[in-house]
């Protein structure tokens, strides 16, 4: 087995606050991330993906598959966004980017089976980095299949 890493930098708006929690514990837990007025990053998505080499091609997928993967079912929704206005995921959940990791697993998820089916690949990792010190991952132990069990087989890492 070998793995691939592709990374794609997006720019992001967000607001860290909870509708949950009073104004002064979202400024306690949140600090100057709970501005009013939120706040950018320039975020790098970095999708794994491991399985066998087409012995064809010599190649474990073709980046340009991925890179259309990436952009239609990831990008659209994040880059260039206000997270907490334009992701329909966050509608109701805080844009941390823990949350952002674990969505864009989902999103993943949800979609792998129908755009390659045709190879042995699967999608191990999902990293996004937020800034020179934060960087979030989730780690997709099994094939990424569309099934409620697979969303439990996943672990977050911090890399700060």
């Amino acid at each position: 087995m070998i793995s691939l890493t592709r990374r794609y930098p997006f720019p992001a708006s967000h607001r860290l606050h909870s509708a949950r929690l009073s104004d002064a514990e979202n400024d306690r837990v949140y600090g100057k991330c709970n501005n009013p007025f939120g706040h950018g990053h320039d975020y790098v998505l970095e999708l794994t993906v491991s399985g066998e080499v087409n012995p064809l091609t010599g190649l474990l997928v073709p980046l340009h598959r991925l890179d259309r993967f990436v952009a239609q079912k990831i990008l659209r929704l994040f880059a260039y966004r206000n997270i907490n206005v334009d992701v329909p995921q966050f509608a109701d959940l805080v844009p941390t980017t823990e949350n952002v990791a674990l969505v864009i697993s989902n999103l993943v998820r949800q979609h792998w089976q129908e755009s390659f089916e045709d190879l042995r690949i699967c999608a191990s990792r999902v990293h996004v980095q937020e800034t020179d010190r934060n960087g979030f991952e989730v780690l997709l132990s099994a094939p990424v299949i569309e099934n409620s069990s697979a969303q439990r087989n996943e672990s977050v890492m911090v890399h700060a």
